[in-house]
């Protein structure tokens, strides 16, 4: 395992390089590669949390030790970044006209963080959000006026999104809870630090969600890679899920192992990697609709294997070669080269099930607390959005809106009830 995690950190250096610092002790850094963006900073993160105390009081010492001015010190998003504190957080960039946000994080946290410098910026010409929902709407309008967005550190403190490293930002309306997509390079933090030791002291939850997140990205990403990419996508997915079911595994057995949080860590910033190259699809685009009710690592982990069975006739190699970790991981039993591209499909299917109940994580809809039946209905009107449609031409067998209804529908209904025998394929 050792020379799986010394190829994922080269991985990531050719990613990101001196930009970005990653691993256990790296939280000193924050300073100086904020001093190279700004020095006048607006510090944004979760300052009432107890377990988060001691890394703010680290990061505002690496700050004033590197000359950065903290003009406030404010409260960051709350789970699934709802866009009041989107506005909330672009009012107080407003007022204080800091030059650069420091956003100590996870995930949600850092999507509105990037929001919400993006309106900051560009308020005056688009005061709300809903026009930079979709593909490079923030670069089009940075264009029309020769702007650039305020410069974001991301620091992030949770293994889950990448959202520090990549050009994504998921923005929730609470109301209809629906969650939306923004996809621009104009975003991306132009610094980045985690310190994988900050997951210690977490909720298992968290880290299990997050975790599963990541995989989600390598896996959606690889399935649905196109031309070139292919094999860069393949390297990194493929090592992402080997590191990530083998850190989680880890870690519901021994919570406090270091080595897991790493993996996990390593893994989830592979799957940043991943969707800067190619994008998330269908569980992703889904999963957008389920805010309510479920976690976003959770849905995306419940959908996946329906969907691979979905895609089965279409990537059979990868497939195979996904099947091989969790064959590796005592998931599966079967010879995966022996079968037919339908059988590979599901018995893959089964294997991804199997370790989402390992680790403890529902496997159904129908057995998700408060969930009714109708959601299916609006997780499918959503896939119609036209601001979503990236999600559906990611997938490997792109639909269109018109045929969502037909194979989307009946992906979803598998998904209620586990019953893999209801997805239709584009084959019959």
């Amino acid at each position: 395992m050792n020379h799986l995690i010394e190829k994922a950190r080269e991985m990531i250096v050719a990613f990101k390089g001196e930009k970005y610092a990653f691993g256990t002790g790296v939280l000193g850094e924050v300073g100086p590669l904020t001093a190279q963006v700004g020095r006048r900073a607006l510090l944004v993160g979760r300052m009432s949390s107890l377990w988060l105390k001691p890394a703010i009081e680290h990061v505002v010492k690496s700050l004033k030790d590197n000359g950065i001015k903290i003009l406030d010190q404010v409260q960051g998003a709350r789970p699934n970044a709802p866009r009041e504190d989107v506005y909330r957080i672009q009012g107080h960039i407003l007022h204080k006209k800091p030059d650069v946000i420091v956003s100590l994080e996870s995930g949600s946290g850092i999507d509105a963080c990037k929001a919400a410098a993006m309106l900051a910026t560009l308020g005056d010409v688009e005061a709300e959000l809903d026009p930079y929902f979709g593909v490079g709407e923030v670069t089009r309008l940075c264009q029309q006026t020769g702007r650039e967005v305020l410069p974001v550190v991301a620091v992030m403190t949770a293994a889950s999104s990448a959202a520090h490293l990549t050009k994504y930002s998921n923005i929730t309306d609470p109301v209809s809870g629906q969650k939306k997509l923004i996809v621009d390079e104009a975003i991306v933090p132009p610094r980045a630090v985690f310190d994988y030791g900050l997951t210690v002291t977490q909720p298992m939850s968290l880290s299990l969600d997050g975790g599963m997140d990541g995989l989600s990205h390598c896996l959606e990403v690889y399935l649905g890679a196109k031309g070139e990419g292919l094999s860069q996508v393949e390297e990194i997915s493929l090592l992402g899920i080997e590191l990530l079911i083998t850190g989680l595994s880890e870690l519901v057995r021994n919570p406090s192992a270091m080595a897991a949080r790493e993996m996990i860590g390593l893994g989830t910033d592979l799957g940043g990697y991943a969707i800067m190259i190619g994008g998330t699809s269908g569980p992703h685009l889904n999963s957008f609709s389920l805010v309510k009710y479920l976690t976003h690592g959770r849905a995306c982990a419940l959908l996946n294997p329906y969907y691979t069975l979905f895609f089965a006739n279409a990537v059979v190699e990868r497939i195979q070669k996904v099947g091989a970790i969790y064959v590796r991981h005592g998931h599966i039993e079967k010879d995966l080269e022996a079968l037919s591209p339908g059988d590979l499909g599901r018995t893959v299917a089964e294997g991804m099930l199997a370790f989402n109940r390992s680790i403890g994580f529902p496997t159904t809809l129908k057995e998700i607390q408060g969930m009714e039946k109708r959601v299916l209905s609006k997780m499918l009107q959503a896939a119609k959005d036209p601001q979503l449609e990236s999600k559906l031409q990611n997938m490997p067998i792109p639909l269109t809106a018109d045929q969502v209804e037909k194979y989307m529908g009946s992906l979803l209904n598998a998904a209620w009830d586990g019953d893999l025998d209801k997805i239709v394929t584009q084959q019959e």
